[in-house]
């Protein structure tokens, strides 16, 4: 049996990984500027980064091997990656087709409660005012392309599927790397290389701090909160992502999205409280 954290920790956790997921899309705007990547090629080096992170991280702890673990449960990495390549695959999809704004508040505001739903977990005041602060914080014209909607669902459902089948698992280090080792395989199709030095450095950036830290940090902290807990405080990322483009690329924050990240910190922070 598996020790579980206290709430608070749990709580650190899903902060630390939502702040380090906020680093993944200005991450991926540089690759982009300076590697020639296209989003799907940036996502497939994000995982297959992230592959070599943990396989590395595991032979540091002396983990088990990994043939027990594929044997007690085949499905689950398969499932999770399928999962995670979903999440990716529609996101960026979405972007051309209905724009960043909406892109984000469907993909990332549907997944909470697609989670809670399943989980049988209550739908609070706190999520729908978070999902009201993502709304102003992602404002945009935006364009209302059926498809463009429906990929945005399905990176919802890619993410909210890999959250609900990694809850509580027993070593979330070996359940991210086979996890991430599928999802790679899924988007291998879409790989290119990277065109510059400074490419493979965002890369190794890429794999470890969004991705294998954040993904590892946020499977334990699931061993304790819910998931709709876990998937609300997530909703910090998108905050994280505004502050580092407007300080780093110089965008302009409108009065309606400072309004929208307070509301997602304040409703974020009432969420944790219940907990």
């Amino acid at each position: 049996m598996h020790h579980r954290l206290s709430t608070r920790r749990a709580l650190v956790y899903v902060v630390l990984a939502a702040l380090a997921w906020g680093t993944g899309g200005p991450t991926g705007a540089l690759l982009s500027q300076y590697a020639g990547l296209t989003p799907l090629s940036t996502s497939f080096w994000r995982l297959a980064a992230a592959v070599v992170w943990l396989a590395v991280a595991r032979l540091a702890v002396r983990r088990a091997p990994l043939r027990p673990v594929l044997v007690a449960s085949p499905l689950r990495p398969v499932l999770s990656g399928l999962g995670l390549a979903a999440c990716q695959l529609g996101y960026f999809t979405a972007i051309p087709r209905v724009g960043v704004g909406i892109a984000t508040v469907i993909a990332l505001g549907a997944a909470p409660i697609f989670i809670t739903i399943v989980a049988r977990e209550r739908l609070t005041p706190a999520l729908f005012a978070a999902l009201a602060g993502l709304v102003l914080l992602s404002a945009t014209s935006g364009t209302a392309d059926l498809t463009g909607i429906a990929a945005a669902v399905m990176s919802a459902a890619g993410y909210s599927l890999t959250t609900l089948l990694n809850r509580n698992t027993p070593d979330p280090l070996t359940t991210a790397l086979l996890g991430f080792t599928a999802g790679a395989l899924f988007l291998a199709p879409f790989a290119v290389l990277p065109t510059s030095l400074v490419g493979w450095l965002l890369i190794a950036y890429f794999g470890l701090i969004p991705t294998a830290f954040a993904y590892t940090l946020f499977y334990l902290g699931l061993r304790t909160l819910k998931a709709s807990t876990a998937s609300v405080i997530a909703l910090l990322e998108p905050v994280v992502a505004t502050a580092i483009a407007a300080t780093m690329f110089h965008e302009h924050l409108t009065l309606t999205a400072l309004t929208g990240a307070a509301i997602v910190l304040t409703a974020a922070t009432a969420h944790s409280r219940h907990q």
